[in-house]
């Protein structure tokens, strides 16, 4: 089989190719170039991050991990899409007063969508596209459909963010990961000689400061409480998020936290641990993957970010564009615009968006 493999320069990846080659298929590597070289900021030199203005040292890294292991090796251009769709969402999100989820957005967008159609665009030929995230794929014969299980690394399970991609995307990839640990994938890329077998992880989507990409001026708004009492002012809601604790700067008996933010009056809302916990939420924009959207009640277990471990919870359709969401027990800082994802077991189901 012809494989394209989205190769970014760190170990998973590259451990990917090496698998595929060592199974004896066609390997060919490709990264996608999404960082704008004439934007105006720049970053955090000495982090690492998937948006980042050091690409051409991930692109020129993956270029010599694909030419040790003998593959083809091509960078193709997906800036303006990455700007189009995940960038505008980032800052329409941030200036509606919710946090987005770019990762989210970029694999079912771009990572899944863009980058092979412009490899294929470009004339290159292949039979499934593999990607270095823990998630398992499997196909469903009673439902007729593929489905993405957790992966056997449950420290590194990153099937949450996989929740949007389509039936139509899932017939043409593989995760070849998903049956590994992150020690093994080390050792796979030890054995090989590649590297990047100790390369860290990357931990964020952007390594600088979220106002180099929303670009806002300082605007003075007020720190409140929940009844609108005044305990401080600030440069702007959009630098902070729900369950945030730091960067206040306002004296308190207790530690405060970010619990609310009213756009429209600039404000942000703060309050004690005990405020920061809800028992419920609703969701939108939903995307529905091993099942079919449910018409009545159901019992599931969810993840309201990435690195929790899944939960029980209640789940109520309200219409067909949204659901009720109640837990087994309450959650700190459920954040608007984050993503809810439905779990049976390991399967991932579906998940939706806080609102």
């Amino acid at each position: 089989m012809k494989i394209l493999v989205g190769m970014s320069g760190g170990v998973d990846s590259s451990a990917v190719a090496y698998l595929l080659k060592e199974a004896g298929h066609e390997v060919i590597g490709a990264t996608m170039s999404i960082w704008d070289k004439n934007t105006d900021f720049h970053g955090n030199a000495h982090a690492d991050s998937c948006f980042s203005p050091h690409e051409e040292n991930d692109i020129e890294t993956a270029s010599r991990i694909c030419k040790s292991l003998g593959i083809p090796y091509y960078v193709f251009d997906c800036v303006e899409e990455y700007k189009k769709i995940v960038l505008h969402n980032f800052k329409h999100e941030y200036m509606s007063g919710r946090t987005p989820n770019p990762c989210v957005i970029c694999n079912s967008t771009i990572k899944f969508e863009a980058l092979p159609r412009t490899a294929r665009a470009h004339g290159l030929e292949f039979d499934k596209f593999a990607t270095g995230h823990y998630a398992r794929l499997d196909y469903d014969d009673i439902t007729k459909r593929y489905r993405i299980l957790r992966g056997v690394d449950k420290k590194k399970d990153q099937s949450y963010f996989l929740y949007r991609l389509q039936q139509s995307q899932l017939d043409k990839i593989l995760l070849p990961l998903g049956e590994y640990n992150k020690t093994q994938v080390r050792e796979f890329a030890l054995n090989a000689g590649l590297s990047v077998a100790d390369k860290p992880d990357s931990q964020d989507f952007y390594s600088g400061d979220i106002n180099d990409i929303l670009q806002n001026k300082p605007l003075k708004g007020n720190f409140v409480d929940k009844n609108g009492k005044i305990l401080g002012t600030h440069e702007g809601f959009w630098h902070y998020t729900i369950g945030q604790r730091r960067g206040m700067g306002i004296a308190a008996p207790k530690p405060l936290y970010v619990i609310g933010i009213n756009k429209d009056k600039n404000e942000v809302v703060l309050g004690f641990s005990d405020e920061t916990f809800k028992e419920s939420l609703v969701c939108n924009n939903l995307s529905w993957l091993s099942i079919e959207r449910p018409e009545k009640p159901m019992k599931a277990d969810i993840r309201l970010r990435s690195s929790q471990e899944p939960f029980a919870a209640l789940i109520t359709p309200l219409d067909e564009k949204s659901l009720r969401v109640d837990f087994s027990v309450p959650q700190k800082a459920v954040a608007p615009g984050q993503s809810v994802v439905f779990y049976d077991n390991d399967v991932l189901l579906g998940g939706g968006v806080i609102v």
